[in-house]
């Protein structure tokens, strides 16, 4: 009986560090990327449309994807930023 309360702990326990434990970590990374996004980011939204980030609001980014062209999105649904700050220069 104790073997089998062992095993079943040890089940529990892996179970917990392959699943649980990096979809909180991707959970937290998701919320630091869309506090960190500013006006003039280039980003990716989840459906792979690239733009730069015009305007801010609680939960709205307005993306422009084209000159004079902005698209009202969520700001959840924003996948990844691109090239936030410019690379410094190697030759300086």
């Amino acid at each position: 009986m104790t073997a089998t309360l062992a095993f079943y702990a040890i089940i529990i326990v892996v179970f917990y560090i392959v699943l649980l434990l990096p979809q909180q970590r991707r959970q937290k990374e998701a919320k630091a990327l869309l506090a960190a996004i500013k006006v003039g980011d280039e980003v990716v939204l989840s459906s792979g449309i690239h733009g730069f980030v015009s305007e801010l609001e609680a939960d709205v980014a307005w993306v422009e994807v084209a000159p004079n062209v902005d698209l009202k999105v969520s700001r959840s649904s924003i996948a990844t930023r691109i090239n936030a700050e410019p690379a410094p220069d190697p030759e300086s």
